[in-house]
């Protein structure tokens, strides 16, 4: 509930701080006195979008704040509480606009971005006049709220997920068949490549031997004559030999030696033995060394075979097995894909399923809220003197989507049998006014904590017509607040608290200003309204017979 609004140096308001009250409250006039600026301050504090100069001449920038009460279960809350921000039973907002065009917002003097205080603003105030655009006279936001008046929240919920279930197996569906529409397109390549791959079946790490076993071979024949020259050093004809005869003299000449020769002969027994490894080591390496004349081509082939095949798919020639083993999937990807495109298009159809039939449950749910929708507006069309209009909820088909497959629009016919059309296109000023006023009733009669401002819903009706509207607007003040811009006479009548907005020329400049009106002053104002300039104590009797009424 808005419950005060100040206003400096906006326009042609220097200071100016108004209190609000529960209930109807209304502002009146004299056309041009300045009541427009109010809304455009109140729009301007709340993120409307409105006029581009606002701040006051001679000023350096504008200031608008407004305080709100807010409900436990006030949908604000939320929003605050997602924003980060301090969440309280008063809610205050403050914007600046500086003469260069800057505009600064605060929220319970924490700065925020103009999307946050829109945010607010959709839970704070609704307004309403004959050239809205923003609300009812909008046909892009009727389905939304028929929803809204439907309680279709849980339904509408279920077709959104449906719909993205939907989106998603399409998705996977789309992608299954572009990659095999590309796999397809590169089969006889891929067959061919793994033919290819599965021929010479390269291992990991067998390039890396290939090349040394190539390297050991070209270098073997130069390296098996200098061993086997080693060999022949260390056999029978050599070293061997040498160090047997050795053995043989020294054993012969030790039993007279009286044992003086025995560590000479260990350290001779020892040498055998270390010569003999070394000599076996040396054959070993020499049978290394022979190899088949053609042994050497064949492993250059190989190697080359290997190294050509990882240059021409681009891999490392350690990874041509791997490269091997993608290229076989993605053609068993190919082979199988009749039964996993068969698979996905079986959920796609099982997701478009669920999503017709969650569509279908959520047309039968707007369906039902359109038929209640057309008798509330029927019934309170009549009040209103305009019980011969009808008011229907079309629902036709549109393109499927997350909210389902329906438009809506409210449209009208003034008269039985008259061909119906769009609200603002078919009804006059004055009818406009009250569809308008009524649609309204209907729409927000679970609205909580929402302050309703119209701003001249009255304009082109009199007399009883405009009475029935006051008393509306009246009703629809009980246990709330509407704060009504107004030049009829039977709604400020009627008003719980009155207020005149006046324009006083000075010297050099022009000011706006906001009375609080009390019991005479009202009267005065209400006479004003229905005999102008001069007020005739005829009028005050007018007046005070309305106040009563």
């Amino acid at each position: 509930m808005l419950r005060g609004l100040d206003i400096r140096d906006m326009l042609i308001i220097d200071r100016l701080e108004l209190a609000f009250q529960p209930g109807l409250n209304v502002l009146t006039g004299e056309t041009g006195a300045g009541k427009s600026i109010l809304l455009d301050s109140l729009g301007f504090v709340l993120g409307w979008r409105g006029r581009a100069e606002l701040v006051r001449q001679g000023a350096d920038q504008g200031e608008v704040t407004a305080w709100f009460d807010l409900a436990a279960d006030h949908p604000a809350r939320a929003i605050l509480q997602d924003a980060g921000l301090e969440v309280e039973d008063e809610l205050i907002l403050r914007r600046i606009n500086t003469r260069d065009g800057r505009k600064t917002a605060w929220v319970n003097d924490r700065r925020v971005s103009g999307d946050v205080l829109r945010a607010l603003s959709e839970t704070l105030v609704e307004l309403h006049g004959q050239h809205d655009d923003r609300g009812l006279l909008n046909p892009r936001g009727h389905r939304q709220m028929l929803d809204a008046f439907a309680g279709a929240d849980a339904e509408l919920a279920t077709t959104q997920a449906a719909w993205r279930a939907l989106a998603a197996a399409r998705k996977a569906l789309a992608a299954a068949e572009a990659k095999i529409a590309e796999t397809r397109a590169e089969e006889g390549y891929l067959r061919h490549a793994v033919a290819e791959l599965d021929a010479l079946a390269p291992e990991a790490g067998e390039e890396a031997a290939l090349d040394a076993q190539r390297r050991l071979m070209q270098a073997a024949e130069k390296i098996r004559t200098d061993i086997a020259r080693a060999h022949e050093a260390l056999g029978l004809q050599g070293a061997e030999g040498l160090i047997n005869d050795a053995s043989r003299w020294l054993q012969g000449a030790a039993d007279k030696a009286e044992g003086q020769l025995d560590p000479a002969l260990s350290a001779i027994e020892a040498m055998m033995l270390a010569l003999d490894d070394a000599q076996r080591g040396i054959e070993t390496c020499l049978d290394a060394l022979s190899f088949d004349p053609f042994a050497l081509e064949q492993t250059e082939e190989r190697l080359f075979a290997i190294r050509a095949l990882a240059r021409k798919h681009d891999v490392l020639p350690d990874d041509l097995r791997g490269f091997a083993d993608d290229v076989r999937g993605r053609l068993a990807v190919l082979d199988g894909s009749t039964g996993d495109l068969q698979a996905l298009a079986a959920q796609v159809q099982a997701a478009q399923t669920a999503y017709d039939a969650a569509a279908a449950n959520l047309r039968a749910k707007r369906q039902g809220a359109a038929q209640r929708l057309d008798l509330a507006m029927a019934a309170e069309l009549a009040p209103l003197k305009m019980e011969r209009a009808v008011f229907t909820t079309e629902i036709t088909t549109a393109d499927p989507g997350p909210e389902g497959g329906d438009a809506v629009a409210f449209t009208v016919a003034t008269n039985p049998g008259a061909p119906t059309g769009p609200i603002n296109k078919i009804a006059s000023g004055g009818e406009l006014s009250r569809f308008l006023l009524a649609l309204k009733v209907c729409l927000t009669q679970e609205a909580e904590g929402l302050t309703m401002i119209f701003d001249e819903i009255d304009r082109g009706v009199g007399g009883a017509t405009a009475d029935a509207v006051g008393r509306r607007l009246a009703e629809l003040a009980q246990g709330g607040q509407v704060l009504v811009v107004t030049h009829s006479p039977q709604v400020a009548a009627l008003g719980g608290h009155h207020w005149r907005v006046e324009k006083h020329q000075q010297a050099d400049a022009t000011l706006s200003t906001v009375v609080p009106l009390d019991a005479g002053a009202r009267i005065d104002e209400i006479a004003r309204m229905l005999s102008g300039d001069k007020v005739t104590e005829a009028a005050r009797e007018a007046a005070k017979a309305l106040i009563k009424a």
